[in-house]
């Protein structure tokens, strides 16, 4: 388990740092510099002047994670008996990873309309979702045990409480990734209102307006898992995965206030995306920890409860 663990973190690593620079591309308008695929401009090496640099650094570091993700399945099917959790991963990661791909290349070809843009990044995050869960599936399996403490009793509250908020957090990105890729960035410069008033005209302040209030919603279901994992028993590693993520909401928070007063520079645009992506991850990560938790306490009664 422990290389399948290596292979996990490694592509996990990769994997976000591809998604991390095909944002700064897109934000700098560099998306189209390499307007064909899988070769710019017809070449495996083109010149990198005028934001090609961007755009080719992100498709090499594409290519690299498919070496990662092929070696990372062929392990982890190997090393299947060991987890419940393992094979059913494989197929998730399986199928997004060839989503991915063809997105890709179809966000190339589509010039990075908003719609394309939005379901590439969202495959993206899913997929290293997924292989974030497999390197926690991998640890829990190689060390033999669910984690320094006990498995907490009567979990499942908690683990849909904290999947509904890594979803919840899941759309608002989702949403922030139209908004950004649409131009709408700064189509309401109110604050809570949209133009001084809470009555939207046009179909930018609208897609803003909704990034805003799923926003809110990812602050109240983040601030509910937090109460729900500290009032209910949970295990440590729940807590600190929640809590990490309903600090990185207040995080986010600020930082789209100050996108909105600063008119988006481009740091703190990518600041927002990156946050964004980290808010996601410590939830999925939160309710990955919830669900092992109560997994194996399950397995616990039933042993005790077996008759003699």
């Amino acid at each position: 388990m422990k290389n399948l663990l290596r292979l996990a973190l490694a592509a996990d690593a990769v994997a976000l740092i591809t998604v991390m620079l095909g944002s700064w591309t897109r934000i700098n308008g560099a998306g189209l510099t390499c307007p064909d695929w899988p070769l710019c401009r017809g070449q495996l090496l083109p010149s990198l002047a005028n934001g090609t640099l961007w755009e080719w650094a992100h498709r090499l570091f594409a290519f690299s994670v498919a070496p990662l993700v092929v070696a990372l399945m062929v392990v982890a099917w190997r090393e299947r008996r060991h987890s419940p959790f393992i094979a059913p991963s494989v197929g998730v990661i399986a199928l997004l990873f060839f989503v991915q791909v063809w997105l890709g290349a179809a966000t190339v070809r589509l010039a990075n309309t908003p719609s394309s843009v939005v379901l590439h990044w969202a495959t993206a995050m899913a997929l290293i979702a997924a292989i974030s869960a497999m390197a926690v599936f991998a640890a829990a399996s190689r060390t033999g045990r669910n984690e320094g403490g006990n498995a907490a009793p009567g979990a499942t509250p908690t683990v849909w409480m904290l999947a509904a908020t890594a979803f919840v957090a899941f759309a608002t990105m989702c949403v922030g990734a139209y908004v950004s890729s649409s131009g709408a960035g700064l189509a309401c410069l109110s604050i809570p209102g949209c133009a001084g008033s809470v009555v939207v005209y046009t179909p930018g302040q609208d897609v803003q307006m909704l990034h805003r209030f799923a926003a809110a919603a990812t602050l109240i279901c983040a601030a509910a898992s937090l109460a729900l994992v500290w009032a209910r028993p949970a295990s440590r590693r729940v807590r600190v995965a929640a809590g990490v993520g309903a600090a990185l909401v207040c995080v986010q928070v600020l930082l789209g206030l100050l996108n909105v007063a600063l008119r988006l520079p481009t740091d703190l645009r990518e600041a927002h995306a990156v946050n964004a992506a980290l808010v996601f991850l410590s939830f999925v990560l939160a309710t990955v920890f919830a669900a092992l938790d109560a997994s194996v306490f399950d397995r616990r009664l039933a042993l005790t409860n077996e008759p003699r």
